[in-house]
């Protein structure tokens, strides 16, 4: 999937604002469909904060039934003030976060680890012993191998760091459209 320049455009503004709806009365954004039918489409996407190049909030749906303007409005309030990492997100750094947003494409099951190609594929693990996300970003922010992508994820879902190593763990890749308010600049990891 692609989305215009004038689209992500649309998705940052609209993050941006459900976000002052935390702290100010204002209706949510809303956008018409009929002009912009890709921004009705049922994807997933994750909405991430910086501050001063930190992250500061980063949540979202791998997949959802509620049309991408909707999901990433969401994912934006839900980024700002639910993510158990961080405190909420206060109204006199507003101003200063940047945000970053991910659509996601449906997720495939990962059949061997040597087929995760490093910033194409985000890295999604499901085990009873606890759940993990990683977007493709990740891998290439931190300069990881497909070993320290695969123990990070592990990490994040709870387990040992080597577990990938002891067994083959229930992963699944999806790629992802990226784009940020920093210049505006649309990065799109994944699109070959």
């Amino acid at each position: 999937m692609e989305l215009t320049k004038e689209e992500q455009g649309i998705l940052l503004l609209s993050a941006r604002s459900s976000i002052r709806t935390l702290f100010e009365d204002i209706p949510l954004p809303r956008v018409d469909y009929k002009l912009y039918p890709r921004l009705g489409i049922k994807a997933g996407a994750f909405v991430t904060l910086h501050l001063d190049k930190q992250l500061r909030g980063c949540i979202g749906f791998i997949t959802s039934d509620t049309p991408l303007f909707q999901t990433v409005c969401e994912a934006a309030v839900l980024a700002a003030s639910k993510d158990y990492r961080f405190p909420p997100v206060y109204l006199q750094e507003l101003s200063k976060i940047l945000i970053e947003i991910s659509v996601l494409t449906p997720p495939e099951k990962l059949v061997r680890y040597e087929d995760i190609v490093i910033g194409r594929h985000g890295l999604i693990l499901e085990d009873p012993a606890g759940r993990g996300v990683l977007l493709p970003q990740v891998a290439t922010e931190h300069n990881f191998g497909i070993s320290d992508f695969l123990s990070a994820l592990c990490r994040k879902a709870g387990l040992p760091n080597f577990e990938w190593r002891e067994r083959f763990l229930n992963i699944l890749t999806f790629r992802a459209i990226v784009f940020s308010e920093t210049h505006h600049r649309n990065t799109t990891l994944g699109q070959h």
